[in-house]
């Protein structure tokens, strides 16, 4: 079998999906995607499809090194995001070619049922109350938000007040029905992640996210002294060898790995078995769409440390379409109780609407996220 095309759809609200082909009339699909940065990664896979024309679409793990390895100069989100999402279209291949999930061909389901979380609350968290008792409505158990807007280095008490009575709203709304979450964003700076973390350690979090930038993990160590709540981070980190000093410094407790900007499943799945060995969990990164969703899906099904994973239905990014709205049977992704069944179909498990991808296509869009600014004009993280 050899690959004979690859072809690629910039759809809404913010995607980039692949669609590899074969000589034998097996396709797979891959989600290779920097949210904002959708024509460099097409760029970046147009760049590797010259070596892959022709190639047996089976010898993913040969190809992944290639495409590693074969540059002088490797890594950073927009490469290893291409090398994701041909990796998962290559899995997505090699389990059609043997009529088998692809998490039977990585040792099998050690699980039989996924939890997820729903995201409530927006960019700028607003309403979270109302959201987090619809999302209890809706069969969830955990939600997750933002904790803040922008926040300078220093800056007023305000802002932690108020993310503190937002979660107290949650909190006295439905007690411990639901997990809560709450994600930092890497918008706040370490002198006030410590202070916010220390406020928030009362409400007893599913965990917080991103306390710091990823560039800054080593801040992981002093935060770790202000707060009880297991401490998530990772999804700004592309490899495992980006993830070793993390684990190492053993001041995380989730890794967060993205299937479409950390080298795919076979990437990913060696990141998990690393955060294994430091008793560490995993809750895979995926505010995508349907194909990155289902390779996360794959990977939890096979990896006994995952212990939740993130969706987009419904949130606050997907303008214009949303998570089921390019597969031909969305049923696949039903939430019973706020988990996912185990998917059983070959591959990745899912069909793609071909037409709805060409017709979303030909639309495109130019998502980009938004430049935030502090109160004295300095730009602020978003």
């Amino acid at each position: 079998m050899k690959i004979t095309g690859m072809t690629t759809y910039k759809v809404p609200p913010r995607w980039l999906f692949l669609k590899v082909e074969t000589d034998e009339g097996i396709t797979g699909w891959g989600e290779p995607i920097v949210e904002g940065r959708a024509d460099t990664v097409r760029t970046a896979v147009e760049e590797f499809k010259d070596y892959l024309i022709g190639k047996d679409p089976m010898k993913i793990e040969d190809h992944w090194q290639v495409m590693y390895r074969g540059g002088f100069y490797r890594g950073g989100p927009e490469i290893m995001s291409a090398i994701s999402g041909i990796d998962q279209a290559l899995w997505d291949i090699k389990g059609k070619y043997y009529n088998a999930p692809i998490y039977d061909l990585l040792g099998g389901a050690c699980r039989d049922k996924l939890k997820v979380y729903r995201w409530v609350g927006g960019d700028r968290p607003d309403d979270v109350k109302k959201s987090a008792l619809e999302a209890l409505s809706q069969g969830y158990s955990a939600v997750k938000l933002n904790a803040t807007e922008e926040m300078h280095y220093i800056d007023s008490f305000i802002k932690i007040d108020e993310a503190c009575n937002r979660i107290a709203a949650i909190r006295d709304s439905v007690g411990y029905k639901l997990d809560i979450a709450v994600d930092f964003h890497g918008r706040v700076h370490k002198p006030m992640a410590k202070s916010l973390a220390k406020e928030l350690d009362k409400f007893n979090l599913m965990f917080i996210e991103e306390p710091v930038l990823s560039q800054n993990n080593e801040a992981l160590r002093e935060i770790a002294n202000h707060t009880s709540a297991p401490i998530a981070t990772g999804e700004r980190m592309f490899s495992r060898w980006e993830f070793k000093n993390l684990l190492q410094d053993g001041y995380v407790d989730i890794i967060q790995p993205d299937l479409s900007h950390a080298g795919g499943i076979s990437e990913c799945k060696k990141i998990a078995a690393m955060a294994e060995a430091y008793d560490v969990a995993v809750a895979p990164h995926c505010p995508l769409g349907p194909i990155a969703l289902s390779a996360c899906v794959q990977l939890d099904i096979c990896t006994p440390n995952v212990f939740i994973q993130e969706q987009s239905l419904g949130i606050h990014y997907n303008k214009g379409a949303d998570l089921l709205d390019y597969l031909a049977d969305a049923s696949v992704f039903k939430y019973n109780d706020g988990y996912i069944e185990i998917l059983s179909k070959p591959g990745l498990g899912i069909e793609i609407n071909e037409e709805a991808v060409i017709e979303a296509a030909a639309r495109g869009h130019n998502w980009k996220n938004p430049v935030w600014r502090n109160y004295d004009g300095t730009v602020a993280e978003w």
